[in-house]
């Protein structure tokens, strides 16, 4: 996708004030504590935040341990500089305020990309945009309920982050009275109230989100936030919340419906129609018996350009497109619109659509600060473990593929792919919330290298997020810029394959490599690592004190003795004498790219030539060929490619 941020919200609460508001800086976290508790003697810089909880606490009798789980949940107690999220939340206990921060757009919608990706079939392109909301629903509006209970002028709760917290608190003591229940000092007391602070519509999904808060307090936690804050919550490993507060809550029951999630997340059917319509045309997704008739070997990553609601309405549009689920910012919510036995139309890559799952999050790639919820961050890896155990899908970069890592099936697409979610996806954290997390599995001297930043403090330059051009806000990211010679002022690496200069832009996928993702070292020159990317030798700085990738492990392709180079390719599709008589065979045509002789790259999977054949409405031509050649996926660049097997060798790289 090609995306654009939101504007938030930036008119200040009129309400008249019980405290005295003085002009406040974004994030300005040195101001004086709010409230009414004793005072505390003063926190060095670095433990305001701390401090900020502290006081919250004591002022709302809050249990602190509470506060600071939700927040953690909220936002891993990040302030993002005074900027919304997705959903229009603000601050470390995102209160939102969604009134302009939505924005009315898809990213299926935007550029040239056929979201089905079957040249069996005429493109698909769809041009619709979710419509606005006339009405925001209560989880989109916390920080207005937060500046009535606070006092406090709906701008300060957006900027200052010691006021947000307050008014974080201010919530949980309210929805703790509602209960009926006594502002304890157990935290054991607070599950129905932290379920109510979700602000979720159901009860599940409520239950859901205390589920995971509990989680964070029996585990604890502590970081370094983004304000360079010191954060820490103990761990109560024995703790037992009550749950029977739950039916106090008043939240109804998720509507029933037939869906394939975890049962630790809330997960409801919003089903993607498969209808009939127009001139003998039908959507938006195809039916089939998958894992029975082809493999489901990867599960690709998307984000929505769009909020919640709007994409609820665009999936059931039969004239659109379609994936299988999608999940919600504020509080991890999974909708369900295409069962994973069919095939929907997301991947913009008919061979990749056919053997993956597809997954939307509920966020933007060129607003890094329109920011995903840890909420979110943790839904997500549920259901991706879930789906990895029912398909036997590994838990490796090689097949959990964002929508940015899904090549072009044939040369003429290329430049037109989708590039979410983005430089700012945090794929280290989310592969640790996987339980599988990216480490070091070679020697000094290994033949390979996993890409591994801290994503804090990795920040590149990239431009383009609001005005071509123009720089992005300085952010974290899990991405590493490639250069042509170990030197920052050597140009970046070319592709080929997009027939444009290489730029800094957010959208440019030409020289970038991303956490996770595993290349050959073609040399090592003091500071800097070469990797062999898209047919090329490309350096990228690797110093040995702040490293930007780990040693690795793994397996490797070269081509065979006596081949100059051999072909790649966009799609993994059968030879022509495998197609049945009345299937049309489908073209095996090379990409502009090629693995030059001496060259190796990092193989992904070893997998037969599949074609799905299902072009008609009704299911009785559909099927799936399966050839005699068989293909490895390798990481060719920043996308997967693949080679014929018959055309390389495979080798062991391990030191």
């Amino acid at each position: 996708m090609r995306g654009f941020a939101p504007v938030p919200s930036s008119a200040p609460g009129a309400r008249r004030l019980r405290r005295t508001a003085g002009t406040l800086a974004a994030a300005a976290l040195a101001l004086p504590l709010l409230g009414a508790a004793p005072a505390a003697p003063t926190a060095p810089p670095a433990d305001r935040l701390q401090a900020a909880f502290d006081s919250a606490a004591a002022e709302y009798r809050v249990p602190r341990s509470v506060l600071l789980a939700v927040s953690y949940l909220q936002s891993r107690w990040d302030t993002h500089a005074g900027a919304p999220s997705v959903s229009g939340g603000y601050g470390p206990m995102h209160l939102t305020d969604a009134r302009t921060a939505l924005a009315a757009t898809e990213h299926h919608a935007d550029g040239t990309e056929d979201a089905r990706g079957d040249s069996a079939r005429p493109a698909v392109r769809p041009s619709a945009a979710a419509p606005a909301l006339t009405k925001l629903p209560a989880r989109l509006t916390t920080l207005r309920r937060a500046a009535e209970l606070t006092g406090l002028p709906a701008e300060r709760l957006r900027t200052d982050p010691a006021a947000n917290i307050a008014g974080g608190a201010a919530l949980l003591a309210h929805a703790q009275r509602g209960l009926g229940e006594p502002l304890s000092a157990d935290p054991a007391a607070w599950y129905g109230a932290v379920a109510r602070f979700s602000a979720a519509e159901d009860r599940a999904t409520a239950a859901a989100y205390a589920d995971d808060v509990y989680d964070v307090l029996r585990t604890g936690e502590h970081r370094t936030t983004d304000a360079g804050q010191r954060v820490a919550l103990s761990a109560a490993p024995g703790l037992r919340p009550e749950k029977a507060q739950l039916g106090r809550t008043g939240l109804a029951a998720a509507p029933a419906g037939d869906v394939e999630c975890p049962r630790s997340v809330s997960c409801v059917s919003v089903p993607a129609p498969y209808e009939e319509f127009g001139d003998n045309d039908y959507g938006n997704h195809d039916l089939g018996v998958r894992p029975a008739a082809e493999r489901v070997k990867y599960i690709v990553i998307h984000d929505t350009e769009g909020g919640w609601d709007g994409v609820m309405n665009l999936i059931q549009d039969p004239t659109y497109v379609s994936w299988n689920y999608t999940i919600r910012s504020t509080d991890g919510l999974i909708a369900q619109h295409v069962k994973a036995k069919d095939v929907a139309w997301h991947a913009g890559n008919w061979d990749v659509n056919a053997r993956s799952v597809g997954i939307e999050h509920e966020g933007f790639l060129t607003a890094p600060d329109t920011w995903y919820t840890e909420a979110m961050y943790r839904s997500s890896a549920r259901l991706v473990k879930y789906l990895s155990r029912a398909y036997g899908v590994p838990l490796d970069r090689q097949h959990i593929l964002g929508h940015e890592n899904v090549p072009g099936p044939t040369a003429s697409t290329v430049p037109g792919m989708h590039t979410d979610p983005g430089p700012y996806w945090d794929w280290r954290h989310y592969f640790e919330l996987l339980g599988h997390p990216f480490k070091r599995t070679g020697t000094s001297r290994s033949p390979l290298v996993t890409i591994l930043p801290d994503y804090a403090s990795n920040q590149p330059v990239y431009t383009g997020c609001t005005t071509k051009g123009e720089p992005c806000p300085a952010h974290g990211s899990g991405e590493v810029r490639l250069y042509s010679d170990h030197d920052v002022n050597a140009p970046l690496i070319k592709d080929i394959g997009l027939g444009t200069a290489p730029t800094d832009g957010v959208n440019d996928l030409s020289s970038r490599v991303s956490t996770g993702q595993q290349y050959a070292v073609a040399e090592r020159w003091g500071d800097w690592t070469a990797v062999w990317y898209l047919g090329q030798k490309a350096w990228f700085r690797n110093p040995h004190r702040t490293p930007a990738a780990v040693p690795a492990s793994g397996f490797t392709i070269t081509p065979k003795a006596g081949l100059a180079s051999v072909p790649v390719y966009g799609r993994a599709y059968p030879e022509k004498e495998a197609y049945p008589a009345g299937v049309p065979a489908q073209s095996v045509v090379p990409l502009p790219y090629t693995v030059p002789a001496g060259q190796k790259y990092v193989v992904g999977d070893r997998m037969p030539g599949e074609y799905y054949y299902a072009v008609t409405f009704t299911e009785d031509s559909h099927q799936v060929v399966t050839g005699k050649d068989l293909y490895y996926e390798i990481q060719y660049g920043h996308r997967v490619g693949f080679v014929r097997a018959a055309d390389v060798d495979v080798s062991a790289a391990r030191r």
